[in-house]
């Protein structure tokens, strides 16, 4: 006799586990903490086998039967419902570990090692944000096309054009991986090429006239701010490096003994070296003192174990009233390449170098890091000599003093001006220098700067 709803409920604990017995192979298992499981028991290839339909009272009498009916209909279908559940969990396990958000953060586990670590903060933030909000909790192999391009077009919408074309291609590349790994069978991402709005090309600024730079370096030496930042400013344009790699330079990659400064390239992952000017060498040599307790050439302020933020140069620029559309920390870079190349008549495959390009011979082979180095060093001084001569000080009388080849004149009076002989000898002793006091160090002409044709 089938039981009822009355039954169940007022079924007490006894010192045995005992059942009630409903219809269809359905029971109420009753266990001696007063504890109620339904049991539904079938027999499938001629084995008598038990599964669990839920506990009383979440699971009532009525959605108990609802459940048997179902799971006979699969035994009339030949399917074994345990086998049937097995699978079913099986299958929300993987699921659970193939959702977009694993497999993402998976891929960045493989990638973040060799990636720089502002890189890899990057590409997380932008994941995080804009990406696995809509698409992270779905199953990398069921996410179509337009789910894609509609995640993507919600950052296209607020005008972030590029970003939102390096989102499609981050989920590109998840979703290649997912298929390399076995969880997916295709990259849907590929059929979005053209879907977004193109992004229009820019350049980073870069001052590439010579009066121009003139005016940026004066600004870099009237720098008031921090000296570490000062530091940085005035070598940006002598090492034209990649600002991630000037930040990020260490005191044990220098040597001032062979003057010389060797890393990694932070893009090509290759042996670099700068070869030191006298100018470079008398900053660092003038910065080591404030900051040789650190391992970074320009700490953090806040904690020496940390290089500078990425817009400490930046930040700098601006401060001195340099637009972002006028020069950039990269720019540097373009500058040089520039300047070397159509005024100071540089070989390009030196400057190519110095630039740590990826430049090949004639065979295809990479040219070492040691290629044309001693060519280098003449062109690293030049460039220094040059920057010297564009950064005009700001006094126009001190600037026409200053590059006037005549001697200086002889004041026409008949009075002397030399001064006493005591403080002439002072003067010897402190300057060493037996220059006539009156005459200034700024009077003396230039020398012409020497190109390597």
């Amino acid at each position: 006799m089938p039981i009822s709803d009355m039954t169940i409920r007022n079924a007490k604990p006894r010192e045995k586990i005992y059942r009630l017995y409903d219809r269809d192979g359905l029971y109420l298992e009753v266990s001696p903490n007063g504890g109620k499981w339904w049991r539904f028991k079938y027999r499938f290839a001629k084995k008598e086998k038990r599964i669990s339909l839920g506990v009383f009272p979440e699971v009532d009498l009525k959605t108990a039967r609802e459940k048997t009916f179902n799971t006979r209909a699969m035994l009339a279908n030949g399917i074994d419902p345990g086998d049937h559940r097995k699978v079913a969990a099986a299958t929300r396990d993987l699921e659970a570990t193939n959702t977009f958000e694993h497999v993402a953060r998976e891929w960045l586990a493989k990638k973040m090692p060799v990636w720089v670590p502002s890189h890899s903060i990057r590409i997380v933030e932008r994941l995080e944000k804009d990406v696995f909000p809509w698409l992270g909790h779905k199953v990398v192999d069921k996410i179509t096309a337009p789910e894609i391009l509609s995640t993507v077009r919600r950052i296209e919408s607020r005008g972030a054009i590029e970003t939102a074309h390096r989102a499609l291609s981050n989920c590109g590349q998840v979703l290649r991986y997912a298929v390399a790994t076995g969880r997916a069978t295709t990259d849907v991402s590929r059929d979005l090429r053209g879907a977004l709005q193109p992004v229009k090309p820019t350049h980073l600024a870069a001052v590439t006239d010579p009066k121009e730079l003139g005016r940026v370096l004066n600004a870099i030496y009237e720098y008031k701010g921090s000296f570490i930042v000062r530091c940085a400013l005035r070598l940006a344009p002598l090492f034209f490096v990649r600002p991630g790699e000037l930040r990020n330079a260490k005191w044990a990659d220098f040597d001032f003994a062979n003057a010389e400064w060797r890393f990694i390239a932070s893009k090509t992952k290759t042996p670099h070296i700068v070869p030191l000017a006298k100018q470079s060498l008398s900053i660092l040599t003038e910065l080591k003192p404030h900051t040789r307790n650190s391992e970074y050439v320009f700490p953090n302020p806040r904690s020496i174990k940390r290089p500078l933020s990425d817009n400490a140069v930046l930040a700098g620029l601006r401060r001195m009233g340099i637009d972002k559309t006028e020069m950039s920390g990269h720019g540097f870079r373009a500058t040089a390449r520039t300047i070397l190349d159509e005024v100071l008549g540089f070989r390009p495959d030196f400057i190519e170098h110095q630039l740590a390009h990826a430049v090949r011979d004639p065979n295809g082979r990479a040219y070492n890091r040691t290629a044309h180095l001693a060519d280098r060093r003449k062109m690293m001084q030049a460039w220094a000599d040059y920057l010297d001569q564009l950064r005009q000080p700001l006094n126009p009388r001190a600037d026409t003093r200053r590059h006037d080849p005549r001697p200086p004149r002889t004041p026409r009076t008949k009075r002397s001006h030399r001064p006493p002989a005591a403080v002439w000898n002072i003067n010897q002793d402190l300057f060493g220098d037996t220059t006539e006091p009156s005459q200034s160090r700024d009077d003396e002409p230039v020398a012409p700067i020497e190109t390597v044709q």
